[in-house]
C-alpha cells in the first residue's frame, strides 16, 4: 500500500474534475507532512483516473485533474 493511498482514495471518492490542495490539507488526509517523495508516488494517481499537474513549493500546494479519455 502506498503512503499516499488515503490522499488518492480521498481524491477518488470526491470525484471532481480538479483538486488544488494546499500542503497543510494533504497533511490533513494522509497524516504526515507533505514531502518530495510524493513525486515518486504521483504516477500513481493515473490507476484511480486522475493525474499530477504542477506542484508549487513557493505557495504550498499541489494541482490534481480528472484525466480525459
Amino acid at each position: 500500500m502506498s503512503k499516499y493511498e488515503p490522499l488518492w482514495k480521498y481524491i477518488k471518492d470526491n470525484n471532481k474534475e480538479e483538486y488544488k490542495l494546499s500542503f497543510d490539507e494533504v497533511k490533513k488526509i494522509v497524516g504526515f507532512d507533505f514531502d518530495h517523495a510524493f513525486l515518486t508516488y504521483k504516477k500513481e494517481l493515473l490507476n484511480y483516473g486522475y493525474e499530477f499537474k504542477k506542484l508549487s513549493l513557493k505557495e504550498k500546494w499541489v494541482w490534481i485533474v480528472k484525466r480525459k479519455n
